[in-house]
C-alpha cells in the first residue's frame, strides 16, 4: 500500500483498486493528533482490505450498483412522485434504487467503526499518542464516525418517507 497526498479538503480515503491511502495535504503533512487519527483510520481500511474484512467486501461489491442507482435515483423518484397517479410503478422503481443507496450507507457503518477501532488500537499501541492525546484522537474519530451514522439514519428516514408515499397512494387506488 502506498500513502500519497491528494488535493482537496476532506479528500482522505483508501482506494482498494489502486491500493493507496490518499490523504489531503493537511493530513499528509499534518502533525496534529487529528491528522494522525485520520491517517491511521485510512490505513485501517487498507488493513480491512488486506484481511478481506466481510463488511468491506460486501460494500465493495455494492459499489457498481450504488454508482448506477445514485446517478439516476433522483430523476426516477421525481418522475415517480409527479406521475404517481398515472404510473405508480415508477415510484416503486425509484424506491428500490434508493434502497440500494440506503443499504450501502448502513453497510458503511461497521466498516467505518472498525477502521476507527483499528486506528485507535494502533495509535495506543505504537505510542504515537500519549495519555492526553489518545482521548483527543478517539473524540475526533468518534465525531467522524457519527457523520456516517447520521447519513445512514437520514437515508433510512427518506426511504421510509418514499415508501409511505407509495403505500398511501396504493391504498387510495383500492
Amino acid at each position: 500500500v502506498q500513502v500519497v497526498s491528494v488535493q482537496g479538503f476532506l479528500s482522505d480515503h483508501y482506494d482498494p483498486t489502486k491500493k493507496t491511502v490518499n490523504l489531503s495535504p493537511e493530513v499528509y503533512h499534518g502533525v496534529s493528533v487529528a491528522a494522525a487519527a485520520v491517517a491511521a483510520h485510512e490505513v485501517g481500511h487498507a488493513v480491512q482490505h488486506a484481511n478481506a474484512y466481510p463488511w468491506l467486501t460486501m460494500r465493495s461489491k455494492l459499489v457498481p450498483v450504488v454508482q448506477f442507482s445514485s446517478s439516476i435515483v433522483q430523476w426516477v423518484l421525481l418522475a415517480g412522485v409527479l406521475m404517481i397517479n398515472v404510473f405508480p410503478s415508477l415510484l416503486l422503481v425509484g424506491i428500490i434504487l434508493f434502497a440500494a443507496t440506503t443499504l450501502f450507507s448502513v453497510i458503511t457503518l461497521p466498516v467505518e467503526f472498525d477502521a476507527s477501532r483499528r486506528a485507535l488500537a494502533w495509535l495506543n499501541k505504537s505510542t504515537i499518542t500519549n495519555a492526553v492525546e489518545y482521548p483527543q484522537a478517539k473524540e475526533a474519530l468518534t465525531w467522524a464516525a457519527s457523520t456516517y451514522a447520521i447519513a445512514a439514519l437520514a437515508s433510512i428516514a427518506t426511504l421510509a418517507q418514499y415508501a409511505m408515499l407509495f403505500l398511501g397512494n396504493s391504498r387510495r387506488e383500492d
